[in-house]
């Protein structure tokens, strides 16, 4: 089984180099790190005196990585939850930050152990997620990766400039999609038609 570091490091290499799309709302990132992030956590990495845009584009990847480990695994509490899914919450919540938990919870909910849908893993959350594992071990990551497909797909139907992260200019599946379904079971994944007919009301 993957430690938090190596599941952390090939997150940075999924998110990739600098990039400043104004389409994104993260604005100015690097291997996942956005610029929002920097400046709360005050990484002036050029001493400059402020945090911008340049301080992006020096940042490591080992950087990333502590970074990634300690505010996106550790401080939001993803160790508290089975092994079998944490891989597929952290990469979620790098994504997606708390909506990466909401998911889980509402997940949950599906299950008919209800917990309340605040983005936070707290007693009530850890308990509700080990009930659902003890019932369906199997199931749960698989479970959890689909409603991560759903959510980027329901995204991209409101939001018309996010769709370019669902599906490619060929309309084949695009990097959100690919990336939600690396933690799901080949046998769940979509067909290239199944993608194809999910968003054609895009036009």
């Amino acid at each position: 089984m993957q430690n938090v570091t190596e599941i952390a490091t090939e997150i940075v290499a999924r998110e990739g180099g600098y990039v400043n799309d104004p389409d994104d709302p993260g604005g100015a990132t690097k291997y996942g790190v956005t610029i929002h992030t920097m400046r709360r956590l005050g990484l002036d990495l050029n001493q400059d005196g402020k945090v911008d845009a340049a301080d992006v584009q020096v940042l490591s990847k080992d950087q990333a990585v502590a970074i990634f480990v300690q505010h996106y695994f550790h401080k939001p509490r993803i160790d508290q939850l089975p092994a079998a899914i944490q891989a597929s919450v952290f990469d979620m919540y790098v994504n997606a930050g708390s909506h990466a938990v909401k998911i889980l919870q509402r997940l949950l909910g599906d299950m008919r152990i209800p917990v309340t849908v605040d983005g936070a893993i707290g007693p009530q959350t850890i308990a509700a997620i080990e009930k659902a594992y003890a019932a369906a071990p199997d199931h749960l990551a698989d479970a959890y990766g689909i409603a991560r497909r759903n959510y980027y797909y329901d995204l991209a139907d409101r939001r018309v400039n996010s769709r370019k992260y669902a599906r490619r200019r060929d309309g084949g599946k695009g990097g959100w999609i690919k990336r939600a379904e690396e933690f799901i079971a080949p046998r769940y994944h979509l067909t290239d038609a199944q993608h194809r007919q999910r968003t054609e009301k895009w036009g």
